[in-house]
This record gives structure tokens, C-alpha cells and sequence, in this order.
């Protein structure tokens, strides 16, 4: 208010004196306002600059050197009338105001009165409040002021504790922690964490936080190793500990993928650590650091003794590792509380079961081809491939895999040792084939291959071809997984070692038969009924009972029966030899290993084929194969069963004496898939009439190639449910061109016997001393007659003898006596076909002869009709027909030779048929002959 009144008193001082003079001048001046304007802007800028301007200075500063008063006067002039233009120019402005000056100059009247009140008003407030100050306000506030200060003292009091109380929580966590405690540790760690953030004001709280921090991360520490022991030995309530604890860390992805980082660890150091202490344990004390080495070449320092015991263990231990996983992810999503967290769990450890697998097969691979098993023992491989099956049922049950990699390396394994074994048995069957004296194998009546420790698994298995809706109910129910069975303890692959020593013990004892004695006299040799026990004696022998039936049949009555089947003291037990079944035998273990292992089945098949092949072979080349009889055109093998034979010749059979050193590799190679032909034993002797030319040795060679094939037969189903459907042909050609054309090897083997048992030539000769061309008609039959049927009786008579020996089933008798019979009816034709002269009457006892040996014989033999009856009739018959109806005849009968029908039309001239008939009947008769030339 005082600066306000200051300037009012200087703008009216300043008013009062220039407004006089200003306007006097502007009397003076024109009053016309744009001259005055102009003369305003006349004037120079300068003199706008600024309050400082010194005019006087600059005006005299401007004055030329040389002075001129008028000039000067001049110069004046228009500066005093520039200046009353101004002067004007204001006292204009000045008038113009005034009301507004007036009005203004009232307000700062009225302001100061104001200003004057409001000094006395604030001078008694001031009073006043001194007043209230000495008598109330500083004893109130002071106490007031107190109160405040305890309050905040009582707050930092429990600070201070609280803060006493956090830097002591590191002996309760060590405590936790030692408790596996996790979840409580984190809980506690992160609420300290809480409570020191609060109090971070305190410099002693930023060195505690420093240490929580550390703290929890030695608990994250110590729960990632908690982790990783769940991937041995799985605890429900240990696991959800430390799920709990990752939980409250927020890190449940993280501690999935952990998981999946220590069970892959853990399969590595678990094969590492089984594999590297058998391989210490072989070593003994040697200096090796094996430790050092790559798993892979670990393996291969693994010894054939301790090979099958390592490969069990690291079995068992890498179950262990699966069933916690498996156990894992069957407990962890219970546990789970968040759905997005459940989710990613579920589908973590989904994705993460075939990569474990994986891991697993990759470690048992490595270890499978870091040993040859090629020289392993059969019941040692057979093992490992059981380990390994059971191993991919469970890689099937974990997470649906069919192991191909495993299948891969057992396969090559496999296929590598079967090559090798099969070689080897081979040259067993070679040497038992050889060394085989044909002798019958004496067996119950009631004996199956199954039976046979061999064959065991087949019953556990049953058939293949049998549908599981014809299972039995309770073997239904009780199919649980492996990780159902074990799952509370146990593991799968002890069960297998344990199995391995029975099943061995098991060979060993009874090889199939009831017991040891039955045993050890099943394989006695018996050359007479003192030897055969009483048991194999009977007709039927009940297997649960062992005694016969009530309805059995004596032996004196089957001796005194008259029957085709020389079976007199024998019971209906099949004909075989030690080395059928030895091969029956074979056939069951390469079953086994075919069970076991479904991918090499094909080989396995094949392999079994030429067992079977060899097997046929021998038999045919020690008993079958004479080219003297078979140029006959009679008995021969049938074109099935020579296709047969020269296809096993040509791919099994190696008929080099000796290595060719100049031979090809691909040639060695292929002889040495080959094997030799088998020698018979010098033992068997085929030459003696006495024996019928080894027939007894005949029969069980011939009969148990035929039990080999029913056999084989009985097992199609099986083997053709575990061939490749590709390679399902070849079976179908193996069953349909060789194990079908057994039972026709019959026919070569006996009809050798036939041609020797027979003296068949001393018929000729005693057929050419008789008369044909007789005029009368004969009522006595020529001796010959007699002499081939005391032929035919003593056959008989031997017949029996060796039935004796060896049981001699129907169709074996029946092939004899039809080789027999058709022989003797082909030499009665070639007898009447050496007739140089016939007449009718000759014809008519030609009948009669054939007659008397047709009736005598009928009684000897059971077998109807006849074989070859009417190829005798018809040609004895041929002589009577007409010169036109022989022409037929011999277009129609072209069963007979050349000589048969030239002697035939020869023996007709001069009777019946004249020259020029003769001569036509021969041109068609050789017309005849030519397409066979």
C-alpha cells in the first residue's frame, strides 16, 4: 500500500507540472493530426532505445566541424518541434486517461483505509495468541508430543524383535532342511523375505536379505537333488513334498523339466555304474582306468561269464528308473492344484515317456552290440533274448513303443549267433545221420512233442490261431501289466533268472517223461520182448494211471490175427530214432528263440526248413535212391517229390569234395551255407536177404521222416502266426512241395526191397520152359506158379520176422506188398510177352495160371483190388481181338512196351492175323513209339 501511494503522489506531481507547459506548446504547434503524426515518426529511432540515452551527448556528438548558425537554428527548430509534437502527443494521452485516473486513485483510497484496518485487526490477533500460548497450547502439545514419541518407540521395539527374530531363522531352515521339510523351509525363507522388505529402512536388514537370498537358493539347491533320488526309488510323500516346495517358488514347469533332465542323468549313470563294476570285478587288479572310458567302449571290456549277469542287473536297474517314472506320472497330477499347472505336468511327462524309453533302448543297444554272442550256449542266448523280450513288453506297457530299436540290434544279434548255431547243428545232424543205426527210439504210446522241455513254452503260450474270446476267463482277469504287478515291489527281471536255473534242472531231469526210470528204459535198445518194459507192451497206456484199458486187446489174439499191419508185439507208438529226436528237439528251441523274437521268424523258418530238408535227403539218399530200379518206370518218385530233392541238392547240399582256392567269395560264400552229404553207417547193412534188405532200418528211417512231417504239421498254425505276411509263400510252398511229399518217399525206399525180395528172373526163367502152344485145354496151372508163390509166402514169413524188430505200420505193409504184387504181374506180362508160339489154348492157361496166383495170393495179403490185375488180363485177353480191334487196342494201351505189343501181334500171325494185317499193326505200333523216342 505504500508503494501503491508512493506512485500516485509522483504521477500527480509530474501532472501538475508538465501538463502547463506541454500544453502551451501545443498551442502553438498545429493542431492537424496527421502532421503531427508525421512529425513524430520524423524523429529519429535513437531516441527509443532506452531510459539511458544521453540526447544532449548524442546531439553534440552529431555537430559538424564547422559551425553554422543558421543551421543551428535550423536543427533547433525541428527538434523543439519534434519535442512539442511529443509534448502534444502525451497531453492528449494524458486528458484522454483522466477518468480513469480519478476512478483508479478513488480504489487506492479505499485500499489504504483497508490496509489500516486489517494492521489493527492482525495486532490484536497477535495479542491474543500470545495470550492463549503462555496459558494453554505448549502444555498440551509437550504432552501430546510425548505420547507420540512412545508410540513410535514401541514400534521400533517390535521391529528390533522382529529383526532379532529373522536373523535367528537360519538355524530353524537348517533345521527344515535337514527334516526334508521343504515346503516349511521355502514358506518361512520366503516370509522372512516379506518381513525384511518391510523393514529396509534398517542397515542391518540389507545384509539379512542378502543371506535369505542366499539361503533359498541353497534350498533350490538341495530340492533339485531331492529331485533327482525320485528317479530311484519313488516316495508318494516325498515327491509331493517337493512338489509342494516348487509350487511355492512358482516354479513347477521349471521342476518338470528338471525331472525329465535327472531321470535321463539317472539312466546314464545307472548303466554306467552296473556295467562298470562287472567290468572292475573281471578285471581284478589290473591298472585300468575304466572309468575313464565312454559307456559304449565300457561294453565292450564286458566277458562272456559275466555278460548274462549284467545284462539281468542292468535290466533290473533300468526298471527301477521306469517304475518311478512310471509311478510319477500316475501320482503327480493328484497333486496338482492349479489346472493350467496339471495340464502342463500331464502333458510334460506324456511327451517325455518315449524319449525315456529311448534313453533306455539306446543304453541296452550299445550294450547288446558291444559283445559277439555268436559262440554264446543256446540256453544263454535264449536267455538274453527272454530278458530282452520281457524288457520290450515293457517298453510297451510304459508308453506303447514297439521298440524298434531294440528289435533292430537283437535282430542283428540274432541273425548273426542263428547263422552260426544253425551251421553248427547242422554239422550235428550231419555226424548223427551218419553215426545213426536206424534203431527204433522206444517212446510211449501216448508221446507228443510237447512233452518236451523244449516245447514248454508252447503250452503256456497255447496256439496262436486260438482267439483270446476263447481264452479262459480267469487267464482274462488276471492279465495285468507288468508295472500293475511289480509296482509295490518285486521286479520282473529276477523272475527271469530264477526261471533260467529251473528250466535247466528241469532239462536234465526227465526230458518228458513221467520219471527217471521210465526215462532211462524209453531209451534202452530192445532186440527182443525181455527188453521193452511192460508198459510199452500194452496196446494203451493211460498217461495219468498208467494202466491199460479194460477193453485192450491180447497179443495172442492180434498174432493170430491175419492183418496187413505187422504190429504183433508192438504198441502204436510212434517209429523213431534218437536223431528224429534230436531234430524234433531243434525244432523246439528254434521255436523258442522264433517266440521270443517275432522280427527274425523268417530265418528262423527257413532254418527250420532245412533241418526237415536234410533230414528228407538222408533218408532218401541212404534207403531211396537206385538208378537200376528206377530206370524201370515203375515206383519212381513222383515228379513233386524229385523237384524236391534236386531243390534241396542244389541249395543245402555241398557236393564238392573239397574248397576250390580259386573260387570265387561269393562261391566260397555259398558253401558255406551248404553241407556235405551224409555217408550211411557202415553199420547198416542194406545187402542181406535175410533182413529184407534192411527193411527194419527201412521202416524207422521212412516212418520217422514221416513222423517228422506230422509233427511239422502240427506246428503250421504256430509258425505261420509269427511269419511275416510277405514271406507267409514260402511257408505255404514248404509245407505244400516238402513236408507233404514225406509219405511218398515210401514208395522208392520199399520198392527197392520189392525188387529184391522177389526172385522175379527165376519166374522168367521157369515161364520160358513152359509150352503155349498146346491143343488142348489144361486143368493144372504151370509150376512157375507155385514157385512165385512160395516166393510170396516166404516174404511173408520174413515179413514177420522183422515186424518182430520193428513195428510195421498199414501203409508200409500195404507199398510192399502193392511193389510186390505189381512186380510180379509186370514179369508174368514180360514172361508172356517172350512167347515166340501161342494158341488159343496156351491163351486159356495163361488165364488159369493168373487165376490160381490171384486166389493164392488173396490170402496172403488184405490189400484189394488187386494192384496191376487187369494190366495181366487185358493182355492176355489183347490175343483174341480181331485185326481192327487190335489196332484200336494198341492206340488205346500204350501202359505196355514196344516189345509187349510187338510180341503180341507176332504171336497173333498166322492164327488170326496175316502178314499184311502184321505189318500194319507194327507201323502203328511204332508210330506209337516214336514220340517217346
Amino acid at each position: 500500500s505504500w508503494a501503491l501511494e508512493k506512485t500516485f503522489h509522483v504521477r500527480l506531481s509530474v501532472t501538475k507540472l508538465l501538463v502547463p507547459e506541454e500544453l502551451r506548446e501545443s498551442r502553438e504547434e498545429p493542431t492537424d493530426p496527421q502532421a503531427q503524426q508525421e512529425i513524430i515518426n520524423s524523429i529519429e529511432e535513437v531516441y527509443f532505445s532506452s531510459d539511458s540515452f544521453d540526447i544532449v551527448k548524442y546531439e553534440l556528438e552529431r555537430l559538424p566541424p564547422v559551425l553554422s548558425l543558421q543551421e543551428l537554428e535550423e536543427y533547433r527548430d525541428k527538434l523543439k518541434q519534434q519535442q512539442a509534437a511529443v509534448s502534444k502527443k502525451v497531453a492528449d494521452l494524458i486528458l484522454e486517461k483522466q477518468p480513469a485516473y480519478v476512478e483508479e486513485l478513488e480504489r487506492v483510497t479505499s485500499l489504504q483505509t483497508g490496509l489500516q484496518l486489517a494492521a489493527v485487526i492482525c495486532a490484536n490477533g497477535r495479542r491474543h495468541l500470545n495470550i492463549a500460548k503462555e496459558g494453554f497450547t505448549q502444555t498440551s502439545l509437550g504432552l501430546l508430543a510425548n505420547q507420540r514419541k512412545r508410540q513410535l518407540l514401541i514400534g521400533l521395539l517390535k521391529s528390533l524383535r522382529t529383526i532379532k527374530t529373522l536373523q535367528r531363522t537360519d538355524v530353524r531352515l537348517s533345521e527344515m532342511l535337514e527334516e526334508e521339510d521343504y515346503p516349511g523351509a521355502i514358506q518361512l525363507c520366503l516370509e522372512c523375505q516379506k518381513a525384511a522388505s518391510t523393514f529396509k529402512h534398517y542397515s542391518c536388514i540389507s545384509e539379512l536379505n542378502s543371506k535369505l537370498q542366499d539361503t533359498l537358493e541353497q534350498i533350490e539347491e538341495q530340492l533339485d537333488v531331492a529331485l533327482s533320488k525320485i528317479c530311484k526309488n519313488f516316495d508318494i510323500s516325498h515327491y509331493t513334498k517337493v512338489q509342494q516346495a516348487y509350487r511355492l517358488l512358482g516354479k513347477t514347469q521349471t521342476a518338470m523339466d528338471q525331472l525329465h533332465m535327472h531321470f535321463t542323468q539317472a539312466i546314464h549313470n545307472t548303466v554306467f555304474q552296473v556295467v562298470l563294476g562287472y567290468v572292475e570285478l573281471c578285471a581284478g587288479n589290473t591298472d585300468t582306468k575304466f572309468q575313464k572310458l565312454q559307456y559304449k567302449d565300457l561294453c565292450t571290456h564286458i566277458t562272456s561269464d559275466s555278460y548274462i549277469p549284467c545284462l539281468a542287473d542292468l535290466c533290473k536297474a533300468l526298471w527301477e528308473v521306469m517304475l518311478s517314472y512310471y509311478r510319477t506320472m500316475h501320482n503327480v497330477i493328484g497333486t496338482e492344484e492349479n489346472s493350467f499347472d496339471r495340464s502342463y505336468v500331464k502333458k510334460k511327462l506324456e511327451h517325455g515317456l518315449s524319449r525315456i524309453w529311448q534313453d533306455v533302448q539306446l543304453k541296452v543297444k550299445t550294450y547288446l552290440l558291444g559283445t559277439d554272442l555268436s559262440n554264446f550256449k543256446y540256453d544263454d542266448f535264449i536267455f538274453v533274448l527272454d530278458v530282452i523280450s520281457r524288457l520290450m513288453q515293457v517298453g510297451e506297457e510304459f508308453c506303447g513303443s514297439k521298440s524298434e530299436v531294440l528289435q533292430e540290434s537283437i535282430r542283428k544279434q540274432s541273425v548273426n549267433y542263428f547263422k552260426t548255431y544253425h551251421r553248427t547243428r547242422l554239422e550235428e545232424l550231419r555226424m548223427f545221420l551218419e553215426n545213426e543205426t536206424w534203431e527204433l527210439c522206444p517212446v510211449k504210446s501216448s508221446f507228443s512233442i510237447l512233452q518236451l522241455h523244449e516245447f514248454k513254452f508252447m503250452e503256456q503260450s497255447r496256439s496262436p490261431s486260438v482267439s483270446p474270446s476263447k481264452q479262459p476267463a480267469s487267464a482274462i482277469s488276471t492279465a495285468v501289466t507288468l508295472f500293475e504287478q511289480y509296482c509295490n515291489g518285486g521286479n520282473p527281471f529276477e523272475i527271469q533268472a530264477d526261471s533260467k536255473d529251473d528250466e535247466t534242472e528241469d532239462v536234465l531231469a526227465s526230458n518228458g517223461y513221467e520219471s527217471d526210470e521210465q526215462e532211462k528204459s524209453a531209451y534202452q535198445e530192445y532186440d527182443s520182448d525181455s527188453d521193452v518194459p511192460e508198459e510199452l507192451k500194452r496196446d494203451y497206456v493211460d498217461e495219468q494211471t498208467g494202466d491199460a484199458p479194460m477193453k485192450s486187446v491180447s497179443r495172442e489174439t492180434l498174432r493170430s490175427r491175419k492183418r496187413s499191419d505187422y504190429n504183433l508185439n508192438k504198441v502204436n507208438a510212434p517209429i523213431l530214432t534218437n536223431t528224429t529226436l534230436n531234430v524234433v528237439r531243434l525244432v523246439g528251441k528254434y521255436m523258442q528263440m522264433m517266440n521270443i523274437l517275432k522280427p527274425i521268424a523268417f530265418d528262423v523258418i527257413h532254418f527250420m526248413s532245412q533241418l526237415f530238408d536234410y533230414y528228407l535227403y538222408a533218408v532218401y539218399t541212404f534207403f531211396g535212391r537206385n538208378d537200376t530200379f528206377e530206370s524201370t518206370g515203375l515206383g519212381l518218385s513222383s515228379s513233386r517229390l524229385r523237384t524236391t530233392l534236386n531243390r534241396i541238392q542244389e541249395s543245402l547240399i555241398d557236393l564238392e569234395v573239397s574248397a576250390d582256392p580259386a573260387g570265387t567269395l561269393t562261391a566260397a560264400e555259398e558253401r558255406k551255407e551248404k553241407v556235405p552229404s551224409p555217408h550211411l553207417s557202415h553199420l547198416v547193412v542194406l545187402t542181406s536177404g535175410n533182413s529184407l534188405y534192411g527193411l527194419a532200418e527201412r521202416v524207422v528211417a521212412t516212418e520217422s521222416l514221416v513222423f517228422l512231417a506230422e509233427q511239422f504239421e502240427f506246428l503250421q498254425p504256430h509258425l505261420d502266426a509269427v511269419m511275416p505276411a510277405a514271406k507267409k509263400p514260402f511257408l505255404q510252398q514248404f509245407y505244400s512241395q516238402t513236408v507233404s511229399t514225406a509219405s511218398e518217399l515210401r514208395k522208392p525206399v520199399y520198392w527197392i526191397v520189392a525188387a529184391k525180395a522177389i526172385d522175379y528172373e527165376q519166374m522168367l526163367l521157369l515161364m520160358t520152359n513152359v509150352k503155349w502152344d498146346v491143343k488142348e485145354i489144361m486143368s493144372q496151372h504151370n509150376v512157375y506158379v507155385d514157385a512165385l508163390l512160395k516166393e510170396f509166402e516166404e516174404f511173408n514169413r520174413r515179413l514177420n520176422e522183422v515186424s518182430k524188430r520193428v513195428r510195421i505200420p498199414l501203409p508200409v505193409s500195404n507199398i510192399l506188398w502193392e511193389h510186390c504184387i505189381r512186380l510180379a504181374n509186370r514179369t508174368l506180362v514180360e514172361g508172356y510177352a517172350n512167347v515166340k508160339k501161342c494158341s488159343n489154348e496156351g491163351r486159356a492157361l495163361m488165364q488159369l495160371d493168373f487165376q490160381q496166383f490171384l486166389m493164392k495170393l488173396e490170402k496172403l495179403t488184405d490189400i484189394r483190388p488187386i494192384p496191376d490185375k487187369e494190366f495181366v488180363e487185358t493182355y492176355i485177353k489183347a490175343y483174341y481181338l480181331t485185326e481192327n480191334d487190335m489196332e484200336r487196342w494198341i492206340k488205346e494201351h500204350r501202359e505196355y512196351s514196344t516189345k509187349h505189343l510187338t510180341n503180341l501181334v507176332n504171336v497173333c500171325l498166322g492164327s488170326h492175323i496175316n502178314k499184311k494185317a502184321r505189318q500194319k499193326l507194327l507201323a502203328a505200333i511204332d508210330d506209337i513209339d516214336r514220340p517217346k523216342r
